[in-house]
Formats: C-alpha cells, sequence, structure tokens
C-alpha cells in the first residue's frame, strides 16, 4: 500500500526568515492523523534567509539528521562541534541525554533550503554524539546508503532500525528497492517530480509505504529524493 501526502496538505510557519512545511506536526501545527511514520517523527522542509537561523536550544533523546539541498548551514553544539554542511553533506546529531546546539545559514545575503529529520530513537539515554559525511557524487542516479544502524558501506550510524537512502536522479533514471517482509517505507520527493510504481509524487510530495514489497521510482525530471526503509 502507498499512501501519497500532498506538499500542500503539509503545517506551513512562515516567520520571515524562515519559511517551513511540515510533513507531520511540529510545533504549532498539529494533525492528530500526522504524527510521524513508523520512527520517523518529523520532516521539515526549511527555507532560511541570509543572515538567519535557529539559535541555541535544546533536544533530548532523538535522532536528528539535517539534508541540504541549497546553500550552506553553520552548526556548533555543547560537544564543542562546529561544522558547515553543504549539498551532498549528511549530518546526525544523536541527541541522547542532553544536547544543545544552534543551527544559522552561513551566509548573510543568500538563502539555505534543508531537510530536518526526526527519528525516534530506540531507547532513551544514549550519549549525545555527531557525525557527518560528504557523499556527493556518490548520489548520483542511484539510490545510495547515507545512514544505517549499524553504519554499513560508509553511511553514518543511527540508534534505530532505519536505513536511509538518498539519490540524485537525471530525467528518466529509474530506480528500485526492496522491502524485507513487515518493514515500512517513506519517499519524500525533495526536488523534482517522480513517480513511484506509476504514482506521481511531486516536490514536497512524501508517501507512506506499508506491505509493499517492491518499489520502482523514475524521474520524470532531474529530482533528488530521500527514501527511508525502516523497522516497526
Amino acid at each position: 500500500m502507498i499512501t501519497i501526502r500532498k506538499a500542500d496538505a503539509r503545517g506551513h510557519t512562515d516567520a520571515g526568515w524562515l519559511n517551513s512545511h511540515h510533513s507531520f506536526s511540529f510545533g504549532h501545527y498539529f494533525d492528530p492523523e500526522a504524527m510521524g511514520f513508523g520512527p520517523l517523527r518529523v520532516i521539515n522542509d526549511d527555507r532560511v534567509a541570509g543572515g538567519g537561523g535557529f539559535p541555541p536550544h535544546p533536544h533530548a533523546d532523538m535522532e536528528i539528521i539535517s539534508y541540504v539541498l541549497e546553500g550552506a548551514l553553520q552548526h556548533r553544539d555543547s560537544l564543542g562541534t562546529g561544522s558547515v554542511i553543504r549539498p551532498g553533506d549528511v549530518q546526525r546529531m544523536s541527541a541522547g541525554t542532553g544536547i544543545r546546539h544552534s543551527e544559522f545559514n552561513a551566509s548573510a545575503t543568500d538563502a539555505v533550503h534543508f531537510l530536518q529529520i526526526w527519528i525516534l530513537p530506540e531507547a532513551d539515554g544514549f550519549a549525545p554524539s555527531y557525525e557527518q559525511k560528504s557523499f556527493g557524487d556518490e548520489l548520483a542516479n542511484r539510490l545510495r546508503l547515507v545512514a544505517a544502524r549499524d553504519g554499513r558501506d560508509g553511511a553514518l550510524t543511527l540508534h534505530r532500525d532505519v536505513d536511509l537512502y538518498a539519490g540524485r536522479l537525471k530525467a528518466g533514471t529509474e530506480v528500485e528497492h526492496t522491502f524485507a517482509a513487515g518493514r515500512l517505507g517513506w519517499l519524500q520527493v525533495a526536488r523534482g517530480s517522480v513517480t513511484v510504481n506509476g504514482q506521481p509524487l511531486d516536490e514536497g510530495d512524501g508517501a507512506a509505504i506499508d506491505r509493499q514489497e517492491n518499489l520502482s521510482i523514475v524521474a520524470k525530471g532531474d529530482a533528488e529524493i530521500l527514501l527511508f526503509d525502516m523497522g516497526r
């Protein structure tokens, strides 16, 4: 079964410096029918104006992934980590027992566009940690594993049975994925448009996948996608 959540069904926050769309309930946006999907709790599609950003704030017991589509995102946290995240980079922050961090647009003039993803960990109380890797050309015309519970194949390591794949697809490219029995999936179209098993998905659309063994994803134009393969 594939259930599509259209981009215009998402929640929306416009704070001037921040324009954000929420696939699931977040902040002042609450929809009891959209509280997440499996262990996936948040997908925020954020655009931050030049010079804008989130001042230091706390998190706990959450796996937080940042995926930059355009521009550059400056990260600082209470572990002493300072980094800039650019397109092709994937950042994982395990909030665990508690962490404070800030995220600011690294440019004073140009907007940054990124997805922030929250995944529920398998248990509370992990030690906070941070990891960032660049995948760049490895994302071209394929589904590249970028995060996984076991960190296999050079992926980031998560405290949850979730495999996260990313792909940048040229128009007409087809990629396929097979789910093991009992697993859930979520497909997020970050940019462009695709079909999934013949159903059209446009930028910002998501698809909840349950009891569906095989996926065929075809890029209608140049597209960038994230695919979550998740235990329940």
